[in-house]
């Protein structure tokens, strides 16, 4: 499942102080949380002691601010390090379940899930969040689906006009430029669209956003996630998509979206964005549910190259082969 790859598992603004959550990776759950000081711990999810779901339980705030993960079945607490208490002792054992590590950037909290790296973190997000408004999360969906399948989708550049269709009335993708750099890539893309009604527009003011020809330029990120840059007259958006493995058989997806407003009415538009990228997640999600797996493939549509570059970087990871995809 691309061990040594690095995945983003949350922005810390995803996590509320002292407040549990379950995150998963690569066929292991584990419980993910951040004290009163901002300290942010991440443990294997079952209790060491009859396998109780840690992620059910609670935290527990120390005098220190620290806090410790208590178990719903016996109320063991557990340290960061995975530590706890047994009762009638008042010293703490060794660690009993092993920490997830994590390297956090800023907000952004990745991990390898304990496997040897073998590429990098991308830095760019890291330079976004230096030069843009973060504005939220969204989306964030477990989905039964593999991860291949999942990268599949979020590369296939011909679904915005069948997936997508009615939230954009998008008639046509011309996909204009495809620029292969190994695990990095660009899409620059042009998608005519039908004028939106009256009523649509009442119901999602952000479609005025949207001009006649959506240009769209994707920035992709093997394995872990792909950028949207938008730009309109009144904002510059990033629309950061991030993908993670769950396990062999559901992948979960989730999106941070920064802004830089160039008119103040753009601050106005913030919730709607946000509410828009969550039907275009949900809509992904539908379609992923209703696949036959393993249908093979006996069509090959025009503009798939994105998908090309998937398979091409799934099949042959960690290894970097001769970039031959761009156009």
């Amino acid at each position: 499942m691309l061990q040594g790859a690095p995945w983003l598992l949350a922005h810390r603004a995803m996590l509320k102080p002292d407040k549990l959550m379950k995150v998963s990776l690569s066929g292991n759950d584990y419980v993910l949380w951040q004290d009163s000081k901002g300290k942010i711990s991440c443990l294997p999810n079952a209790c060491p002691h009859m396998g109780a779901m840690l992620s059910e339980g609670w935290c527990v705030t120390k005098p220190d601010n620290s806090s410790t993960v208590a178990c719903p079945f016996h109320a063991l607490e557990f340290d960061s390090a995975g530590c706890t208490v047994l009762p009638g002792s008042d010293k703490p054992t060794k660690s009993l379940i092993k920490p997830l590590e994590l390297i956090i950037q800023g907000d952004f909290i990745w991990s390898y899930g304990g496997c040897e790296p073998k590429i990098p973190i991308p830095t760019v997000m890291n330079e976004i969040a230096a030069e843009y408004q973060f504005i939220g999360f969204t989306g964030d969906r477990s989905i039964k689906t593999d991860f291949l399948t999942l990268l599949l989708n979020m590369h296939d550049y011909n679904h915005q006009n069948g997936t997508h269709r009615q939230l954009f009335e998008i008639e046509e993708v011309q996909l204009k430029q495809f620029i292969d750099n190994g695990f990095h890539s660009h899409a620059y893309i042009d998608q005519p669209r039908t004028k939106p009604k009256f009523r649509d527009i009442l119901k999602n003011p952000a479609l005025l956003l949207m001009p006649k020809v959506l240009q769209a330029h994707l920035e992709n990120f093997f394995p872990c996630m792909g950028i949207m840059h938008g730009e309109s007259p009144l904002l510059s958006l990033k629309e950061c998509h991030l993908y993670i493995p769950e396990s062999p058989n559901h992948s979960r997806v989730y999106v941070l979206i920064f802004m830089k407003a160039h008119i103040p009415i753009a601050h106005l538009l913030k919730g709607n964005l946000l509410r828009l990228i969550e039907v275009v997640i949900e809509q992904d999600v539908d379609i992923l549910g209703k696949l036959y797996a393993n249908t093979p493939q006996h069509i090959k549509l025009n503009n798939e190259v994105g998908m090309d570059w998937v398979r091409r970087n799934y099949k042959n990871f960690p290894t970097v082969v001769e970039p031959n995809l761009s156009r």
